[in-house]
């Protein structure tokens, strides 16, 4: 038997992305992000294959309602370094969610994707938005 190994075509799955719209009220951040970043992948798709990109668009409302369980709205916190000596930021996940509860949603999917050069374009398809308004209103009845 001769097994045969297909890729989609780039212009095929280029027309077949699909638009999903997910609502982030008393969502458990964790959770909500793993769906996010399947879908940006497209790992539910049955022509998934990982060298490609063939994820779908991903509409995120509601950011600032998102959730934490445990202890972990107190403990957790978002570090960067400039690079330079002493150059380290700490930001409280209370404070990150006041000056921008997008950037929350947006930093947890964006370390559940692969490090590799498909990241940035995957990430290009993900819209959040704090509040319930979003600009996409005429694809949501599709």
């Amino acid at each position: 038997m001769i097994q045969k190994t297909t890729l989609p075509e780039l212009k095929k799955v280029e027309a077949e992305r699909k638009w999903h719209f997910l609502d982030a009220k008393d969502q458990v951040l964790g959770r909500l992000s793993t769906r996010i970043a399947v879908l940006l992948a497209g790992k539910h798709k049955r022509t998934y294959t990982p060298s490609m990109d063939c994820g779908d668009f991903v509409v995120v409302t509601n950011a600032s309602k998102v959730r934490l369980t445990g202890s972990k709205p107190e403990e957790k916190f978002y570090f960067r370094h400039s690079g330079y000596a002493g150059g380290a930021k700490v930001i409280p996940y209370k404070r990150q969610m006041e000056n921008d509860p997008t950037r929350v949603i947006e930093l947890a999917v964006k370390r559940m994707l692969d490090d590799n050069k498909l990241r940035a374009r995957r990430l290009k398809r993900l819209k959040i938005y704090p509040g319930a308004e979003h600009g996409f209103g005429g694809l949501e009845k599709k």
